[in-house]
């Protein structure tokens, strides 16, 4: 079933959860925003960083989780729990959560420790940007974009809730700042 939705409309995670479509769709401040599929590249991308991280947080015995899209991020500006509220919902390639409390059956009720995305020409003004500016006021602890010729830029939440310029990696190790003291080389994720 096609739904027809009203572009000056602003929607809710409430009416998000009433499309029973196979589109994958995201909303920031109640605008909609319609997916494309990902190329394989950006799904072998993000399966070796999924495994990575997931290895590492296990191999530490850590309590922290990883999960990949799509999988929702219901990102609610004043800590409303109320479907009829949630403006913003994401679908992050990658994200870590370390307090399980926020996670619930239908995916996170709350920001994040980690996320990663996986860009591509299609999403790179949308990450850069968009998203940029959602996860930095939120208080993503840690964003990583992720480009596919080989290069990971890392972000990391400043004391002032700002992220700043990022350090960009493209050889050697990246620390993951929300996992003390544990790196990833890139060639485990290329």
């Amino acid at each position: 079933m096609e739904y027809l939705l009203d572009p000056q409309k602003q929607y809710t995670y409430a009416d998000y959860l009433t499309w029973l479509d196979d589109k994958r769709r995201e909303l920031t401040d109640g605008i909609v925003r319609i997916m494309s599929a990902p190329t394989s590249m950006h799904q072998e991308i993000s399966m070796n960083l999924s495994w990575e991280l997931g290895n590492i947080i296990k191999k530490n015995e850590g309590k922290c989780k990883v999960f990949a899209a799509p999988f929702d991020v219901r990102l609610p500006k004043n800590g409303e729990k109320e479907d009829d509220l949630i403006y913003t919902v994401v679908q992050p390639d990658i994200c870590i959560v370390c307090d399980l409390a926020k996670i619930d059956r239908r995916g996170c009720l709350g920001v994040p420790d980690f996320i990663a995305e996986i860009q591509s020409p299609s999403t790179a003004k949308y990450d850069f940007c968009e998203k940029f500016d959602i996860y930095e006021t939120v208080g993503v602890r840690e964003y990583w974009i992720v480009f596919t010729d080989e290069a990971v830029q890392v972000f990391i939440l400043q004391p002032d809730g700002k992220y700043y310029k990022g350090t960009l990696y493209e050889t050697g190790k990246i620390p993951v700042h929300v996992l003390d003291g544990i790196e990833i080389d890139l060639k485990e994720i290329f």
